[in-house]
């Protein structure tokens, strides 16, 4: 680090930008005492909440009960870049390459689910900045803009609008030395993510949903005929059908222990910045902007225009723990900011306002499962791997679908039929994740896939962020 680095770095607020707000709510009543319901959501984040919403649309008149063991929003859904894809498969090349039967299908679905999406915030008021403002996918390598370039026609089959930028055509969006060409992709939305899940919060109040925070549920019991029994720390909860929700956290189900594993993704945010500061890196619209590594960067701009600089880094640690303390890491943001300050000279002494992590819930072939147990009673949505922001709707339908027991072209789809490939136990999981991250940052900086990324491929596994 220079000593430029170490001074941005000085004053950082050690909690996501989002949260950090004097409109923050405060938090509800835990859940006291024994209680029933006809459909209790585990978990208050994006899934949790637009399940609660979308069973209250689908049926005003059955009880519905939210408990989250935090406050709601607190960890991924209140921690991300706020970037809302209308991918449901981590974008049209991971869904091309798993399940290229059903492709079309599932760009169409995840459309209409974005669509369905922006309706819904209108509907219930939701002011969350939300804007299709398109977003620009940048390479930084000869090998990195050859794909992007094959991507285009691709895209353009399956119903996606893009166009290959270079030179002036690319410096119109934004200017750096690290960036010689990209694609542009106009059916992209941005929105702050904390005001979106406090928006969707209070809409599920206002439809009559019941919500307790601070309320861990640590068992459920589905022997029972007549009510699954969920155990708190404050009482027993009885539901006629249980949607789980729990993003990264102890899924309650022991079949679903393998299916996932925690990967901390750290951010920054610059101070507010000057109309001539980001025109002087040639970025005055309201896109976002990735880069098209491995470990790949998401970048955007706030409504009081500070830059959102997070990505890169995506760490696994042994044993799949999951630990408040693991959302800070200086070494990670010592490393963004120094790659911010190569990515944008201009900026180079810019301050940083605040540095966070969030933990990923990824799968082994980087998108949402869902599916159900004790005879249908249990459902559940998992698996975002980071790119979940408009997919978790998505995955709330699913899940009311399967809970009803109703036969729908979401069920239908073979990425809903089948499971994701589980992990193997420790020390193994380690041990492949950590020569998955080193051969993913070799072909970053090399080219080329090695054997053991190739193998991967072939046996449809993977790790992303």
């Amino acid at each position: 680090m220079t000593p430029t680095h170490r001074t941005a770095l000085l004053r950082t607020a050690q909690e996501p930008f989002w949260l950090d707000r004097p409109e923050h709510p405060e938090p509800l009543a835990r859940q006291v005492g024994d209680t029933r319901t006809d459909l209790a959501v585990v978990g208050g984040g994006y899934t949790g909440l637009w399940t609660a919403l979308i069973a209250k649309q689908r049926d005003p008149g059955r009880d519905v009960l939210v408990l989250e063991q935090g406050t709601c929003g607190h960890a991924a859904s209140g921690r991300n870049g706020g970037f809302c894809s209308p991918s449901l498969t981590h974008g049209l090349a991971n869904g091309l390459q798993r399940w290229p039967d059903e492709i079309d299908t599932l760009q169409r679905l995840g459309a209409r689910n974005l669509d369905a999406f922006e309706r819904d915030l209108d509907t219930h008021g939701i002011d969350c900045g939300f804007a299709r403002t398109g977003k620009v996918a940048v390479a930084a390598t000869p090998w990195q803009a050859q794909a992007l370039r094959a991507s285009v026609p691709v895209a353009n089959r399956h119903g996606e609008q893009a166009t290959y930028l270079e030179d002036d055509a690319l410096r119109a969006y934004v200017d750096s030395p690290l960036w010689s060409a990209g694609v542009w992709q106009p059916d992209y939305a941005l929105l702050d993510p904390a005001r979106l899940v406090w928006g969707l919060r209070r809409a599920c109040l206002d439809a009559g949903v019941r919500i307790v925070e601070r309320t861990e549920v640590t068992a459920i019991d589905t022997r029972p005929a007549d009510l699954i029994r969920l155990t708190t720390p404050y009482g027993i909860v009885g539901a006629r059908r249980v949607a789980l929700a729990t993003n990264i956290y102890p899924p309650l189900l022991r079949r679903l222990g393998l299916s996932m594993v925690p990967v901390y993704d750290y951010a920054l945010t610059t101070e507010p910045l000057t109309d001539d500061q980001l025109a002087a890196i040639g970025w005055t619209g309201a896109h976002g902007v990735t880069d098209a590594g491995n470990q790949f960067h998401y970048v955007r701009k706030t409504d009081d225009n500070r830059i959102l600089w997070g990505g890169y880094d995506a760490i696994y640690h042994f044993g799949s723990r999951v630990d408040e303390a693991l959302t800070q890491r200086p070494e990670t943001f010592d490393v963004l900011a120094e790659q911010f300050a190569a990515t944008f000279p201009p900026l180079a002494d810019v301050a940083f306002s605040h540095a966070w992590g969030g933990v990923i819930d990824s799968t082994t072939r980087f998108c949402m499962f869902a599916g159900t147990a004790a005879a249908g009673r249990v459902g559940y949505a998992l698996g975002f791997t980071g790119l979940g922001v408009g997919a978790t709707r998505f995955g709330a339908e699913v899940v009311l679908d399967l809970l009803a027991g109703t036969r729908t072209e979401r069920t239908e789809l073979e990425m809903i039929r089948r499971k994701p490939i589980p992990f193997p136990p420790e020390p193994a999981r380690w041990i492949g994740i950590q020569a998955t991250r080193w051969s993913m940052a070799r072909e970053d900086t090399h080219g080329g896939r090695n054997m053991w990324l190739r193998t991967l491929d072939r046996l449809g596994l993977g790790f992303d962020s």
